[in-house]
């Protein structure tokens, strides 16, 4: 029996949070949400989430700070970066870091959901292992 993939949302932004969250949890997986990014970062150091959305711009702790961080900590987590400031620049830095994938604001819900299902089926194919 498949696993339920655990994923860690953090964006600044409530509205963010409140609006992915549900989404993701009706479409079976694990949510914990967060909009302090110092405080998602002690929850990563538990390791215990196969996803990592993050918002780029946030006061604290940045996003690529905190991919960088995922990244260390849990090298199997699979990143995606959200933002409202997508630049050439910014996309690089993020992908250089390790993301999977990088998503300007704003974003269709669908559109985040569809990629979390596609990502959530290749960890799958990865821990059944070769055939």
């Amino acid at each position: 029996m498949a696993r339920q993939i655990k994923i860690c949302i953090v964006d600044d932004e409530q509205i963010v949070c409140e609006r992915l969250q549900p989404v993701l949890e009706n479409n079976g997986f694990l949510v914990e949400s967060f909009t302090d990014s110092k405080e998602a970062m002690e929850r990563l150091s538990e390791g215990e989430f196969d996803i990592l959305i993050t918002d780029l711009k946030m006061a604290q702790v940045d996003g690529i700070e905190l991919l960088k961080f995922a990244r260390q900590r849990l090298p199997e987590i699979r990143v995606v970066v959200i933002t409202g400031f997508a630049t050439v620049e910014t996309a690089r830095q993020a992908m250089k870091g390790g993301a999977v994938d990088f998503i300007a604001k704003p974003f269709r819900l669908s559109h985040l959901r569809d990629l979390m299902l596609k990502i959530a089926g290749e960890i799958q194919d990865d821990s059944d292992g070769p055939s």
